[in-house]
């Protein structure tokens, strides 16, 4: 097995990354992660410096890996600040780091495309490479959980799943998602609610066309530029209203409108025959997700509407099974977004933290197991699911 590095998304052959992603997500394809450098919202000067692992065997690309040397922590939403303040309080540099994820993507995905290999089989090269390169740890983010148990096969026997190196720490946050269950109509989904909390989200429903709201969806080649242009101007609101510049720069979405047209939906809302609201959502055959939002003018309840039920309302039409909005907001509970976790799995240099990061992560993982069954106690179901 040969490993490169390879600091160019350029250098990777698309037919290779075709061969070896089988998923249908749009956020893990070539072209999503071409536009992330060739538009520079993703590059060293933006402290996202391009890092990818490609893993050979006898000439034959086995294995891609997307990973990032990062100067910083921006971008990530699985938060390590309180980490680099602590190696700084004790004068020692906390950067740079190798990052495995979708960039400014927080989404649960394969992040080693490979027929061959899985993530942990990389733990110890990854660890290698780190010493070798004076890199200070690694993060891999959002992937599916590793199972290092032994378990039972079908005949009684046991197999031993890939084992976890001992200094390689698990961490947990937790996200909302909706499920169809097999739904009819947003009236059947608001069956499953309990009287008052059917009502309540009727009556948030209703203060849409109350305000003089209309919404309309744009997909695919329907997008207009004029579509596009005030995405972009909503996209930066939502940043700048933050204090800070936005993430990914126009050409980026020029990108991604042209080449993932097929898997871009548009919900916008108009006042008095002007657009006031945007929100971007990107879809395959099965998943919506929900990604960027921002407003002109603010009206109630109208962030509920395009982000949330207008979400749902596309993905029972269409029969998709999971929509995932985003990370993040309690506020998703009342409206049937129930509580998921997500995994990570993270790997320091520096002797002298590993036991107290190791303290913190299973620490953090019992809080965000009892955490999600808290948040299950709060679903608006008639019945617990």
């Amino acid at each position: 097995m040969q490993i490169t590095f390879f600091e160019r998304f350029e250098q990777i052959p698309a037919s290779d990354w075709h061969r070896l992603n089988t998923s249908s997500c749009p956020l893990v394809s070539y072209e999503f992660f071409k536009a992330l450098e060739a538009s520079q919202s993703v590059s060293g000067a933006r402290g996202w410096q391009p890092h990818h692992m490609v893993i050979e065997n006898d000439g034959i690309i086995d294995g891609i890996m997307p990973l990032y040397l990062k100067q910083n922590s921006w971008g990530e939403y699985v938060f390590d600040w309180d980490w680099a303040k602590a190696y700084e309080d004790n004068n020692l540099a906390y950067y740079p780091k190798l990052v495995g994820t979708i960039p400014f993507t927080p989404v649960t995905s394969n992040k080693l495309w490979s027929n061959k290999l899985n993530l942990a089989d990389l733990f110890s090269s990854l660890i290698s490479h780190c010493h070798q390169h004076e890199i200070n740890s690694w993060h891999i983010l959002y992937c599916p959980e590793i199972d290092s148990e032994v378990t039972p096969t079908e005949k009684g026997k046991s197999t031993t799943m890939a084992k976890l190196p001992e200094d390689v720490y698990l961490r947990h946050t937790v996200q909302f998602h909706w499920f169809n269950r097999g739904y009819a109509s947003f009236d059947d989904f608001l069956a499953t609610f309990t009287s008052r909390k059917r009502k309540n989200t009727r009556k948030e429903r209703a203060s849409i066309k109350q305000q003089g709201i209309n919404i309309r969806q744009v997909r695919g080649p329907d997008i207009t530029a004029s579509d596009i242009d005030f995405f972009y101007l909503t996209y930066q609101l939502t940043y700048l209203k933050q204090g800070h510049q936005p993430h990914l720069n126009f050409d980026f979405f020029k990108h991604i409108f042209t080449h993932l047209a097929a898997n871009v939906l548009l919900i916008i809302a108009s006042h008095n025959d002007k657009d006031v609201a945007c929100a971007l959502f990107f879809y395959d055959d099965s998943h919506l997700y929900g990604r960027y939002w921002g407003c002109k003018t603010a009206f109630n309840n109208l962030h509920f509407e395009l982000c949330y039920y207008q979400g749902i309302a596309f993905c029972i039409e269409h029969n998709l099974q999971c929509f995932n909005p985003g990370t993040q907001g309690e506020h998703k509970i009342q409206r049937g977004f129930e509580p998921v976790l997500t995994h990570s799995y993270h790997w320091v240099k520096h002797a002298a933290f590993k036991e107290a990061i190791k303290e913190f992560c299973q620490r953090e993982c019992q809080h965000m197991e009892s955490y999600q069954q808290q948040c299950r106690q709060a679903l608006p179901f008639k019945v617990v699911v």
